[in-house]
């Protein structure tokens, strides 16, 4: 009967958390918002990105919206960069740009690099996104913008990743997805605690107020998800998942580059605050003991008493997070969700136990 009780306990604790992300997974379809005509600076830092940009500064430029500057940061590139940035810039004088030199003190350091990007800007609602992101639409930037209604000073959207073949696609969609409803969940029930700079947006007044990264300056990553959990408020902080306004990147190719990021992003993670800390960590543990568990039930207690709160765990996991795939655009991964669990609860496992806490002090 012990087991029985245990597993119940961490059932319960699985289900507590569906619940948490069911104020994300069954809000209606975000509706097209009417895009404000405030102006906006879109600020792209880039470092040795001379592929991407040729593809995405385009589309970049070609976003619906009638009143927005396009800072591009060059951050000490060694390929064509700059001049793929000044070619541009030559043909819209819309474009800005900022080069970055090695500096000492911030060797190689996005945040650096970024804060420079920012000073640059003449606007106060700022956008952020990557050099190898795609928006979804030309509504993008609107639909982003738009959401800084009322006191909203810091918007969270969705970068998800391209769709392939393979294993390795689907565990990257899949934690993605994971991630992007956890942050949305959060935020819906007032306490957001990250976003991801392939799509993020805040406004100078809140990022001059938090001293901009300075509290976390010298750590290599987290200029996206580290602001946001110390700058982030139930107040000022909104999401936006309309399927128009997020943005695409093509995923790691190999399963060597992909742990390797993450590493840096679980590395980051150990300095949100305690809360957060305590709430992420609690989700994974429940997570992790439920498989081994459940099988233990099965072969060792009364499968007939184990089985109903097995399959009632299953069920709602479908019904919450299958939902939450779907609407983060990732319908196929639905069926596959209990086998994406246990591979990804495995590899996050190996990532914790491996304590590989990268010294290196460069973004790229």
């Amino acid at each position: 009967m012990v087991l029985l009780y245990l597993l119940g306990i961490v059932a319960l604790g699985n289900i507590a958390y569906y619940f948490l992300f069911s104020k994300f997974t069954f809000l209606k379809a975000e509706e097209q918002k009417q895009a404000p005509t405030h102006p906006v600076s879109l600020i792209v830092c880039a470092k040795n990105e001379e592929d991407n940009l040729r593809e995405n500064i385009p589309l970049w430029l070609s976003q619906d919206y009638p009143n927005f500057e396009l800072i591009l940061i060059n951050d000490a590139s060694i390929d064509a960069t700059p001049e793929i940035m000044e070619a541009f810039a030559e043909k819209d004088d819309r474009i800005k740009m900022v080069h970055v030199k090695n500096n000492e003190a911030f060797w190689a350091n996005k945040k650096y690099a970024l804060t420079l990007g920012i000073k640059r800007a003449v606007n106060t609602t700022l956008i952020f996104t990557d050099a190898d992101c795609k928006p979804a639409s030309t509504a993008w930037l609107g639909q982003m913008v738009a959401r800084f209604e009322d006191d909203v000073q810091l918007v969270l959207g969705y970068g998800a990743y391209t769709k392939q073949p393979g294993l390795l696609n689907k565990i990257i969609r899949f934690e993605t997805a994971i991630t992007g409803i956890q942050y949305f969940s959060y935020a819906k029930a007032g306490m957001p605690y990250m976003g991801v700079g392939r799509n993020l947006g805040y406004t100078s007044d809140l990022f001059y107020e938090k001293k901009g990264f300075m509290s976390h300056i010298k750590v290599p990553s987290g200029d996206d998800d580290l602001f946001v959990n110390e700058a982030a408020t139930t107040t000022n902080t909104a999401i936006c998942y309309a399927e128009n306004a997020f943005t695409y990147s093509l995923p790691k190719k190999t399963w060597k580059e992909w742990v390797h990021q993450k590493r840096r992003h679980y590395t980051t993670a150990q300095l949100y605050r305690t809360k957060h800390k305590l709430a992420l960590s609690f989700y994974f543990i429940f997570n992790l003991l439920f498989w081994p568990m459940a099988l233990a039930a099965l072969l060792f207690s009364d499968w007939r008493l184990a089985l109903p709160v097995i399959l009632v765990r299953l069920a709602l996991q479908f019904f919450v997070v299958g939902k939450g795939l779907k609407k983060l655009r990732e319908p196929d991964l639905v069926m596959l969700l209990p086998l994406l669990e246990v591979f990804l609860i495995f590899i996050q496992l190996s990532i914790f136990i491996s304590g590989n806490k990268a010294k290196n002090s460069r973004w790229k």
